[in-house]
């Protein structure tokens, strides 16, 4: 299988060049990798060309940018109109879904309250209807092992003393990188279409986050600036999804380890 996975060099995306056992065409925008291709999601002629060119029997479609509607939205439609026949899994986000007390199930209508989670369930919205085959993977915080996922950079910065908190009333499901690339190279090759949902078993807040990662790296998880923050509680079921995968999708409790669960 020729696989091309757009957003080559983010966190998620060198996770997949790094286990997926396929051939692996990388895209990226602007910093180059060996073997990749330059891609410019929001030139529709351009995504055609390159795809065109390099021919992949499957697309895993990371690329994004949070406050960019034409990279985030536009861009995921590039890729679906220039896709063809090539089997499509594209990663969106919990955010596509407003605060509530009850996780959200797969089949459930997006609600976003936020430009990025609009930009997603619009492009998630387009590409069900140009691509019924297609696979949408919505995932929840990404942790990473070596430090490079945003919230592990955070943690450093504000143990270290710089400005900011962690919010004790925004509650999310990590996931950690490697379950997610696995799951998502397995959805690739299975005959599942449709809204699937990525994420870790287990909801925590930002602050319970935060301090479990502390934890993991020798830091004083007690150090941790905290805050109420505006109330935001949104949880991915993922049972469903979850009996489709040889993957097991961990909890970060388990996944950071030598740490222990906060309670609550």
């Amino acid at each position: 299988m020729r696989l091309l996975v757009t957003g080559a060099t983010g966190l998620l995306g060198r996770e997949l060049l790094r286990i997926a056992g396929h051939e692996v065409v990388p895209a990226y925008h602007s910093q180059g990798l060996p073997g990749g291709v330059r891609l410019d999601v929001c030139d529709r002629d351009h995504v055609h060309e390159v795809i065109s060119a390099v021919r992949p029997d499957a697309i895993v479609h990371t690329a994004y940018r949070q406050d960019d509607w034409a990279t985030t939205a536009d861009g995921a439609v590039n890729v679906a109109l220039a896709a063809g026949d090539a089997r499509l899994v594209f990663v969106s986000t919990d955010v596509v879904f407003a605060s509530r007390d009850t996780p959200y199930a797969e089949h459930e209508q997006p609600s976003p309250t936020t430009p990025y989670g609009a930009s997603k369930a619009a492009a998630e919205t387009a590409i069900r209807a140009l691509l019924p085959s297609a696979v949408i993977a919505r995932t929840s915080l990404i942790i990473g092992s070596d430090g490079r996922s945003a919230e592990e950079q955070r943690v450093r910065r504000l143990a270290a003393g710089e400005p900011g908190a962690f919010y004790t009333e925004n509650v999310r499901c990590p996931v950690h990188v490697t379950d997610l690339a696995a799951a998502l190279l397995e959805l690739l090759t299975s005959d599942v279409t449709g809204v699937t949902h990525v994420a870790g078993p287990e909801a925590l807040s930002r602050l319970e986050l935060g301090r479990l990662i502390a934890q993991r790296d020798g830091l004083d998880p007690e150090t941790l600036p905290a805050v109420p923050g505006e109330p935001s509680y949104v949880r991915l079921d993922c049972r469903r999804t979850q009996e489709q995968l040889k993957t097991r999708l961990r909890p970060a409790s388990e996944f950071l380890r030598g740490s222990a669960r906060i309670p609550r």
